[in-house]
């Protein structure tokens, strides 16, 4: 399988557990033998959208390389850390710029076309907080968002949670066992 691995924290110029976690599962993925490529929204020249007509403009050049990425990978992995609720700006506006109308999704005749059917993804988000409070209080609206109405909007499914919360307090045992957790899933690609 070809697999994507999109590092979403904004900062990366500082080893952060969302880049160990990634690394974790991109590692074991490759040792399986599953094809991997990885872009690091932090490392790119990621710019805001003003508007309706500048979103309609062809994608800059590092858009367009997260684009034909997407096209290659048969599944998704986004690893994040969950900021104010939600995913990092730095990640919105990525994605806002990839997954443009006639790339991810157009309207059509008979309704919306979503032009990546047949991937699927993994979202995983490291947060301060215990992940059932994110999921049963809150009602994890940030990776809803992103797991519905951008990925399940475009085709993509299925789409699945990793939510690791916790991320600050956590002792080296737990984040070992989550890295555990994330070679499992990298190998067997899911």
């Amino acid at each position: 399988m070809n697999i994507l691995v999109i590092q979403g924290h904004p900062d990366s110029g500082a080893p952060h557990f969302c880049h160990a976690l990634a690394e974790a599962y991109a590692g074991a993925a490759e040792a399986a033998g599953h094809g991997v490529r990885r872009i690091d929204v932090g490392a790119e020249a990621v710019t805001l959208l003003h508007s309706r007509a500048e979103w309609r403009e062809p994608a800059p050049g590092w858009a367009a390389e997260g684009q034909a990425a997407i096209l290659w990978a048969d599944h998704l992995v986004l690893v994040f850390p969950l900021w104010l609720g939600g995913m990092p700006a730095r990640l919105k506006a990525w994605l806002e710029h990839v997954f443009r109308e006639d790339f991810a999704f157009r309207r059509g005749a008979k309704g919306w076309e979503r032009h990546l059917r047949g991937k699927s993804a993994r979202v995983v988000v490291t947060m301060g907080m215990p992940a059932p409070v994110y999921a049963l209080w809150y009602g994890a609206h940030g990776t809803a968002q992103l797991s519905r109405s951008i990925l399940g909007f475009s085709g993509i499914r299925p789409v699945r949670e990793t939510r690791v919360g916790m991320v600050e307090g956590m002792t080296a045992a737990a984040r070992e066992a989550w890295l555990g957790r994330m070679r499992g899933l990298g190998a067997k690609a899911g």
